[in-house]
């Protein structure tokens, strides 16, 4: 069977080859059941990662619908899995923070139009060249701070004033607020954490994440704990999806949220190839990298109609979908019509969801994002070890699109430098 290399540059989606290939029962079967394994993991992490970005966790689910079907849908991939991901997170508080929900909603719809234009471009194939050291150095800084975003539910924190978004700041102010922790939430989302992991490693095909939510919603109803839930905080989660509709755009907010556009695009370009890489390595496979972008971006305009968060491919949701059996995209499709009935079912109930719980989700999240035996590899090449330690530094000094840049920028530098060195050592 080819692995799909020779149709790598087409603009077909890997759905339409997969049915003109024939698609029985028996494959139906198998995307059915991976799909629900994914949608379980999903349905918790989507919520998890909207509350960390700074919008209600409804904005989570509407991504992982919307933005699923469309992904697996129209994308390059057979496998691939689309949805919020948490190396967004740092990005979409930031701009929650500066420019509202509506200049959320604006960025995400400009940043789906540029990935589809990188796409037609036959641009995908060159994101594929970031330097290693540099995806996994704004990995690892990424993973660093979300996690210290998460100290703040995850410990119960009452701030003197409004959490600051850069790295040294936010830790002197949870310093500060360190006398207000709150034993209960603390013990419900160190308790959660420690039961995913503890989950993983006895039981790996369990899904973890729904019951370590589930179980601490349950206490922090049945002893009545003193935890801040979706529903102290959020109201009740809507029981579908929303009308489509267009963000307020101008001349003034697009120019205003251009420069946030452009990072979206370039973490969800490389987030998503990144994602379809693994895929392949998994699974033998080769991804259409153009269609696949284009696929992201049409995704990503979608989700903005619909109000939901930026959508890009997610490496542990699609590795599951692989795990658990998945034969074609439909398996991605499924998964998002799964997560809303389970969002029309069980919305009266998210409410009771402690906070701390979906802090401890992504802990978890946190620890598998950070490439820790990779970034340590690497340093023993002192090339590799600047490259990484700038992109990892400045990503967590500045932010991902600084490290990015001046990461690709001195790998850059190294490269010329070997080559003019090579040309005179030859001449």
């Amino acid at each position: 069977m080819p692995d799909g290399s020779a149709s790598a540059h087409l603009y077909r989606p890997k759905l339409v080859t997969i049915m003109s290939e024939g698609y029985g029962l028996g494959h139906f079967k198998r995307d059915m059941l991976a799909a629900l394994t994914v949608a379980i993991v999903a349905l918790p992490l989507s919520m998890a990662i909207a509350v960390a970005s700074g919008v209600s966790p409804e904005r989570g689910l509407y991504a992982a619908v919307i933005g699923g079907f469309l992904v697996s849908a129209l994308g390059g991939s057979r496998y691939q899995i689309g949805g919020p991901a948490g190396a967004f997170i740092v990005l979409v508080a930031a701009t929650v923070t500066k420019y509202g929900l509506e200049g959320l909603l604006l960025t995400v719809f400009l940043s789906g139009f540029m990935l589809t234009l990188i796409g037609l471009l036959r641009l995908g194939s060159l994101i594929r060249y970031i330097p290693h050291p540099v995806t996994v150095g704004f990995t690892c800084g990424i993973a660093v701070t979300i996690f210290a975003s998460q100290l703040r539910d995850l410990g119960g924190l009452k701030l003197p004033g409004t959490e600051p978004g850069q790295l040294l700041p936010k830790l002197a102010m949870l310093g500060q607020a360190l006398p207000t922790v709150s034993p209960a939430a603390l013990a419900i989302g160190i308790g959660s954490a420690g039961l995913i992991f503890l989950l993983r490693r006895l039981l790996p095909t369990w899904p973890g994440m729904l019951i370590a939510v589930i179980l601490a919603a349950v206490l922090a109803w049945l002893f009545h704990l003193p935890i801040e839930t979706i529903g102290s905080r959020f109201g009740q989660l809507p029981d579908g999806l929303p009308g489509p509709r267009l963000p307020a755009i101008s001349v003034a907010t697009v120019l205003e949220v251009l420069p946030a556009a452009l990072s979206f695009t370039l973490l969800g370009a490389v987030e998503s190839l990144l994602s379809a890489k693994v895929a392949d390595g998994m699974t033998g496979r080769k991804h259409r990298y153009n269609m696949e972008v284009v696929a992201q971006g049409i995704a990503n305009i979608a989700s903005a109609l619909f109000g939901g968060i930026s959508v890009t491919g997610t490496i542990a949701r699609t590795a599951t979908n692989i795990r658990a059996g998945a034969y074609s995209p439909v398996s991605g499709m499924a998964h998002a019509l799964f997560v809303l009935v389970f969002m029309v079912v069980a919305a009266p109930l998210a409410r009771f969801v402690p906070l701390s719980a979906l802090a401890g989700v992504l802990v978890v999240v946190c620890w598998n994002m950070a490439e820790k035996e990779e970034f340590l590899d690497l340093l023993h090449e002192w090339r590799g070890a600047a490259v990484l330690l700038a992109t990892f530094g400045l990503t967590l000094i500045e932010d991902l699109t600084f490290g990015i840049v001046a990461g690709c920028l001195l790998a850059a530098a190294f490269a010329i430098y070997d080559r003019v060195t090579a040309r005179r050592s030859g001449g």
